[in-house]
């Protein structure tokens, strides 16, 4: 055992020898913060000496990354790229907007440009929780893989089977899809996951959020048990710690920042507001008025209510867009793509849907709702102020949001700046109804009226084109009923002897009494059977 540490100890040393990486600087890496560290070359870098150069990526590789204009590694690419390919097992922990796309799709393009891949056995596997991060890791491929012949498949809902299987039938060396498609192609016997080298868990928190591990679990233990297993989280709730003392084996954990922290390129700002719908819809109006709002995503808790909200928006002359996982793939794929241009400003979305989108000029997030679990917090806010930007997030918070936003504060550990929204009722104005208002009709009588159209013992109907005038209110009469009597006490029932036959005797009708108004079938005559002759009784006596 201590030699294969010395021999794992030595085998690093002549990585970072030949990669002319100091170890003393990645130790310095691992020790200090880099949560100020943004993606892209225009973010500050605390990681300036370690270049794509320097991380042991081949010449097509670093081309296809100057080619999208990046020049240096963001803190979790630098530390995570060479280790990944050591073939470690990894766990990185960075907030959003911090490349870890990049850090493990070069890694794995390095990885898979020795070898061939072989009909539906993929060679790496990529699960990630939405269709939108799965097609963002798609583009990512194409885009840092154009001057390699890789050949990658997607595996989402809303998609025909029949085109993923033609692709899959031909061998694919990526394979990126989410749990539920995955599973459905593997139950049809299309796919085989023995020949996975590399498997990925991408978004890890959102997939216990989403209740996917079960399925990621299964799907890890379809896997070889030789694989290499990248996983990558924005938090580490202990479900997720317990996945990955189950399915990785001696990990090295990347930690660029402490879980659940924003950038602090964000404002935070919570706007407190009185109850109400409409309150909250008007406020959020005016801080989209009163503030340079080039694009900006407002979130919901609900579907139902990032329908109404987009709706509301439209109507008050704002350019909005819902986007949640209802919606249509295609619908979904266009509403993204116009925010991306420009023709949206607006995108109200629901967490799941916006999970990770990588959108790096979004000015403003807006949070309708607050956020039932604090975690989805850091990663709404996550969508702003990305690449070195700046970016602000407001929250509106309303008599009942306080506990949430205290559990916000606890887990961020730093408080949000306060803001109140004056002028807005508590209450949404509503018209006063009238007494002629009330009703389904203008027409309708109110209670004690009487319903001459619907009174059963009325006779005299007048014509539909004749018009009967109503007596005048003060000429109606109210007749006060006397209150009814209380119910004598029930005795108890004692049987009662038979009645003699005068008792039974039908008793003498009343004068006036109508036999016509007896049913129909007691005034029928019924035949009664003949009465036997005296001759045959005398004959049956005697035989």
């Amino acid at each position: 055992m201590y030699k294969a540490v010395i021999r794992r100890k030595c085998s690093e040393a002549v990585y970072w020898s030949l990669t002319n990486i100091s170890i003393d600087s990645v130790a310095g890496l691992d020790a200090g913060s880099n949560s100020e560290t943004s993606p892209g070359p225009a973010g500050p870098n605390s990681s300036s000496e370690v270049r794509f150069e320097d991380l042991g990526l081949s010449p097509q590789l670093l081309k296809a990354v100057a080619d999208s204009g990046y020049t240096t590694p963001t803190p979790i690419q630098a530390r995570g790229i060479p280790l990944v390919l050591q073939g470690k097992d990894l766990i990185g922990i960075a907030q959003t907007g911090t490349g870890k796309t990049a850090s493990f799709t070069l890694p794995m393009i390095e990885i898979l440009a020795r070898g061939r891949a072989k009909a539906r056995m993929p060679r790496t596997l990529i699960l990630e929780p939405t269709r939108e991060l799965a097609a963002q890791v798609a583009e990512s491929f194409e885009r840092y893989g154009k001057y390699h012949k890789l050949s990658m498949a997607l595996l989402i809902g809303g998609v025909s089977f029949d085109d993923q299987d033609k692709k899959l039938d031909r061998g694919v060396d990526v394979l990126i899809a989410t749990p539920g498609r995955l599973l459905d192609h593997f139950g049809r016997g299309k796919l085989m996951l023995t020949g996975v080298q590399v498997l990925v868990i991408d978004e890890a928190d959102r997939m216990l959020d989403m209740g996917f591990i079960p399925d990621v679990e299964r799907i890890a233990k379809l896997t070889p048990f030789t694989r290499q297993t990248l996983f990558y989280s924005a938090t580490m709730p202990p479900e997720i710690q317990r996945l990955t003392d189950q399915f990785l084996q001696a990990p090295v954990r990347v930690e660029v920042s402490r879980p659940a922290t924003a950038a602090t390129t964000i404002k935070q700002i919570a706007v407190t507001v009185p109850g109400g719908d409409w309150s909250k819809r008007e406020s959020l109006r005016r801080l989209i008025r009163e503030h340079d709002v080039k694009n900006a995503i407002v979130f919901c808790n609900r579907k139902r209510d990032v329908d109404v909200l987009a709706k509301s928006l439209q109507k008050h002359g704002f350019s909005a867009a819902p986007l949640h996982g209802d919606l249509d793939q295609s619908v979904r794929t266009r509403t993204l793509e116009a925010f991306r241009a420009g023709e949206i400003a607006i995108l109200v979305a629901s967490d799941v849907a916006a999970r990770g989108l990588d959108i790096p000029a979004v000015s403003h997030i807006f949070n309708f709702d607050v956020p039932f679990q604090p975690d989805d917090y850091i990663h709404r806010i996550g969508r702003t102020g990305r690449a070195g930007r700046i970016g602000y997030a407001f929250m509106l918070v309303g008599p009942r949001d306080e506990k949430s936003v205290a559990a916000i504060e606890k887990l961020t550990g730093l408080p949000i700046e306060r803001q109140v929204m004056e002028g807005l009722p508590e209450e949404t104005p509503r018209p006063e109804r009238t007494r002629e208002s009330r009703g389904r009709g203008t027409g309708r009588p109110q209670r004690g009226e009487s319903r001459g159209r619907h009174h059963h013992g009325r006779t005299d109907h007048a014509p539909r084109h004749e018009t009967v005038s109503a007596a005048p209110v003060e000429e109606r009469v109210v007749v006060a009923q006397a209150p009814k009597p209380e119910p004598a006490p029930r005795t108890p029932h004692r049987p009662q002897p038979p009645k003699s036959a005068e008792a039974r005797a039908p008793e003498s009708r009343p004068a006036g009494h109508d036999a016509s108004q007896l049913p129909a079938f007691l005034l029928r005559p019924i035949r009664l059977p003949p009465k036997p002759s005296k001759r045959l009784a005398v004959a049956d006596s005697e035989g």
